[in-house]
């Protein structure tokens, strides 16, 4: 499995961040081909306490190709685009490969 991560910093207008993040993002998002699974929250906080993002957004993907023929399609071109509308603060991507293990 491939995971992308977006971390979002805190915006100026959180307000308007959250209701364009939910109502017009989040639905452009879900049209990714290939897409396996998202989810995303905005309560997060470091184990002391501390707020450095605002919004972070998980997506699960088959591996890395379909990551990337994702990204590349149409549909994820638009999301990437989309991120000018809303976001005033930009936001750091990541994404990993991920090695699962029994607990």
């Amino acid at each position: 499995m491939q995971k992308l991560v977006v971390f979002y910093p805190p915006q100026p207008e959180m307000a308007a961040f959250k209701a364009y993040y939910v109502n017009n993002h989040l639905p452009l998002a879900r049209k990714i081909p290939g897409l396996q699974a998202m989810r995303h929250s905005f309560d997060i906080t470091t184990l002391a306490g501390d707020v450095q993002y605002a919004c972070i957004f998980e997506a699960e993907f088959a591996d890395g190709p379909a990551l990337g023929a994702g990204m590349g399609s149409p549909e994820g071109q638009a999301v990437a685009a989309d991120v000018a509308n809303f976001a005033q603060v930009p936001p750091t991507l990541i994404h990993y490969h991920i090695d699962e293990q029994p607990a």
